[in-house]
């Protein structure tokens, strides 16, 4: 029987080749971009899942009167653990840092760098290539380095053993090579050294602070333990009570953060770089769900439109015999056979277009066809959308009855039109839904790239300072005021693209004791604002003719708003900032410091009294020139160290690279989606001028124009997707708006977005229908008419 199903299916295929083309066309495009979507879907799904003790790992998080970050004092994971035991291994892993490798003549500035407890091997089972997991970090010189850094490093040799030299001092050696590469982790790094070699320098360390948060804590629970809601409420209350023990002023709750959720379900602040969103993941799978169920439609709707040339064939097996329940698994058997066809020419789509897909979504994505997963997932792909597609065909199809198909009286033909009408709303429904998408994407992408963020980002150069240059800030700035090119310069402590500092300890006239809130802080030189062109509302700026400045403060509309003053009472006010007392002596008008799906928080800024960065405005079209003379400047005073700068637009830009990503995977997946929806719909338009033929030809003959036969055929599909728009604009705003409220700052979802995308796919639609219809309208009516 299966011989005769693929037989019938192969014959099908060939006798109508345009036909064909379109349905495997249209699956087999609809197929590859489902795939691609799902392997990404799935990609972002695994993170943190390959660990063997992932589902008893919780990650320590903190909510301090609505501002929650990801960090913890260093002194909390042992502190927690003494007196909990539950709690089987802790771990604390530092901020990123930026060291200075060197191998022989090779030097290397590397900037993800972490240091981490001896038990990072034992709680996260990362594969270790070469070394000791359990006493790789136990060593205060010690280093681990992932198996590109030790490509990077020593080529082909071992790396095991041998030795680098960290920022122009001491000698670190390897104690093992981590394979990274393959593994998907929401913690990413190159180089790891043990924080027992920082135990005695770093204050938080020493002290062992329960009042500074400056640690990603992670904590191993016993195996024992069901991780149900209730019993880690209990847990997190215990942690709650332990830190109030120990630190009074500040309220803090402590939360516990599964390990597999924190790529996916972070929205804190002082996080680690590059987590997902389990929003974009949701709205990939719906629009992987929407291509493959238009690829179907196509299918059903041309298979049903068309049955009046399998009608007699239907009639003529009921005759001899046949059961209707045979003649459905005939038809789903064509249209399985057809979808595994079209899965074939799918994965080879794939593989031809996977490079360039990773490319656009950052990722690093492999198609393992030996894989039982990938296999069976593919396979059930294919199967369901061969179902799928091929139900209602086959039911209407092996519904004919014999004796009025066979006396050619049957009146309906080409399937239910209703059906056959809604299919076609739907497809344009999924295709307005997706324009309108892809229009207020583009225009939030370039909202973020354009944003007016309180200061001229342009032109903005900035270098760190690294090694000896630290002790020789008066001799650098001297040098810098004394080239025109770089005079134009200030000191920060940290750039305000994404600031991580911030304090509670902060009293004000007025203020009500029962009031906490984090106020975030910078540290900037005398001359910030006139170099970054920020507004002063009120007072001054930092000056050096005010030696009181250094106890100073500037201050946001923010804060001025969260302390209950005004922008003209605000200055002269006494206020103590992080132990230290001043003044406000000026109100800075709000600028974005953070990501912009953050709002505005309120800002204090202080007077840089220790470095950080270099930060100088340079001249219009002398950039090349500048960078000539800061080079030069930065080698004679820091000899040992790279000169490495950046611009401060394209860090910016580096903080909204996965929007950017995700919004052109989007926009890609999108136009292929209103590209399948146009095929079925070309398929279809050929099929109705075709019945129509002998009608147009009448017109014709009576004096039709080409534009009243063009007119006639495209009223149809006009009235459907008009109806499409009408069920397809309430669904749009309320996808857009959702997504939408992600962005703290956002653009407004204008109703002549809503016009454009309708008019965009009615002319689409037009355009698809038309060829046909021309092509129908100018055909000799004598050649429609010869048969009659």
């Amino acid at each position: 029987m299966f011989r005769n199903y693929l037989r019938t299916a192969f014959r099908n295929i060939i006798r109508h080749k345009a036909y064909s083309f379109i349905n495997i066309a249209g699956l087999s495009v609809g197929m590859a971009s489902s795939i691609l979507i799902l392997l990404w879907v799935q990609s972002e799904l695994s993170f943190d899942r390959f660990h063997e003790n992932a589902e008893h790992i919780y990650r320590i998080t903190c909510d301090a009167s609505g501002f929650k970050a990801a960090v913890n004092p260093a002194a909390m994971p042992r502190g927690l653990q003494e007196e909990m035991p539950v709690i089987k291994n802790t771990l604390r892993i530092s901020h990123q840092s930026s060291v200075l490798f060197e191998v022989g003549t090779r030097k290397f500035e590397e900037n993800n760098v972490y240091y981490a407890d001896s038990t990072f091997l034992k709680i996260f089972t990362f594969p270790l290539i070469k070394g000791n997991r359990n006493t790789a970090l136990d060593k205060p010189d010690a280093v681990l380095l992932t198996e590109e850094m030790a490509k990077k490093y020593f080529g082909k040799d071992n790396a095991l053993g041998k030795t680098l030299k960290k920022n122009n001092g001491s000698l670190v050696t390897v104690t093992g090579v981590v394979a990274t590469s393959g593994y998907n982790s929401h913690f990413q790094f190159d180089f790891l050294l043990p924080l027992s070699s920082i135990a005695s320098t770093e204050d938080d360390l020493v002290r062992n602070r329960w009042d500074n948060f400056n640690y990603y804590s992670y904590v191993q629970l016993d195996h024992n333990i069901k991780p149900t809601a209730a019993n880690l409420h209990k847990l997190e209350k215990q942690m709650d009570q332990i830190y109030g023990k120990h630190s009074k002023e500040l309220k803090v709750n402590f939360f516990l953060q599964p390990l597999t959720d924190i790529h996916l379900h972070s929205n804190l602040q002082i996080d680690l770089p590059g987590h997902g969103n389990i929003q974009y993941v949701n709205i990939f799978f719906i629009v992987a769900f929407f291509i493959l169920g238009v690829a179907c439609i196509n299918f059903m709707n041309l298979a049903t439109a068309r049955s009046e040339r399998r009608a007699k064939e239907v009639g003529l097996r009921k005759v001899v015999g046949a059961l209707r329940g045979q003649l459905i698994k005939q038809f789903l058997g064509e249209s399985v056979i057809i979808s595994f066809f079209a899965l074939l020419i799918a994965l080879g789509i794939v593989f031809a277009v996977l490079p360039f897909f990773n490319s656009m979504a950052g990722k690093d994505i492999s198609l393992r066809l030996f894989d039982g997963k990938i296999m069976l997932g593919l396979f059930i792909i294919a199967l369901i959308t061969g179902l799928f597609s091929g139900s209602y065909p086959a039911v209407f199809l092996s519904g004919f009855q014999p004796v009025k198909v066979l006396k050619g009286t049957m009146k309906k033909m080409g399937g239910n039109l209703l059906f056959r009408n809604g299919l076609v709303v739907t497809q344009f429904i999924v295709s307005i839904v997706l324009l309108v998408g892809t229009v207020v994407v583009y225009n939030q992408l370039t909202y973020i790239k354009n944003r007016n963020l309180g200061y001229e980002k342009e032109n903005l150069l900035y270098i760190p300072m690294r090694g000896e240059i630290w002790d020789k800030q008066k001799a650098l700035k001297a040098e810098l005021k004394g080239n025109t090119l770089t005079g134009n310069f200030t000191f920060v402590g940290e750039l305000p693209t994404n600031l991580q500092s911030g304090t509670e300890s902060l009293e004000w006239p007025g203020k009500n004791p029962a009031l906490q809130y984090i106020f975030p802080s910078m540290d900037v030189g005398e001359d910030f604002t006139k170099i970054f062109g920020m507004s002063i509302l009120s007072g001054r700026d930092f000056s050096s003719e005010f030696k009181a400045d250094t106890n100073n403060f500037l201050v946001n509309e923010k804060a001025v708003q969260i302390m209950g003053m005004t922008v003209a009472n605000a200055v002269g006010q006494n206020v103590s900032f992080g132990g230290t007392r001043g003044s406000i002596i000026g109100v800075v008008k709000d600028f974005n410091f953070k990501p912009i799906q953050q709002s505005i928080e309120p800002m204090f800024i202080r007077l840089n009294r220790w470095g950080g960065i270099v930060i100088l405005r340079t001249k219009s079209g002398k950039t090349e020139a500048t960078l000539k003379a800061l080079e030069k400047i930065y080698h004679d005073l820091n000899p040992s160290f790279p000169f490495t700068y950046n611009f401060l637009d394209q860090t910016l830009a580096s903080e909204y690279e996965g929007e950017q990503r995700i919004g052109s995977l989007f926009n890609i997946f999108a136009i292929l989606a209103i590209a399948i929806s146009c095929l079925g719909l070309y398929g279809l338009s050929a099929f109705m001028a075709e019945q129509r033929t002998k009608e147009i030809g009448v017109r014709k003959v009576l004096g039709a124009s080409i534009f009243n036969i063009v007119y006639l055929l495209s009223t149809g599909f006009t009235k459907l997707i008009l109806i499409a728009t009408v069920i397809a604009i309430p669904i749009a705003w309320w996808a857009i708006n959702n997504w939408l409220q992600s962005f703290a700052y956002h653009v407004q979802i204008n109703w002549w977005i809503f016009v454009v995308a309708s008019m965009a796919a009615l002319a689409i639609g037009w355009a698809t229908v038309s060829y046909e219809s021309i092509k129908a309208a100018i055909k000799n009516p004598m050649r429609s008419l010869r048969t009659e």
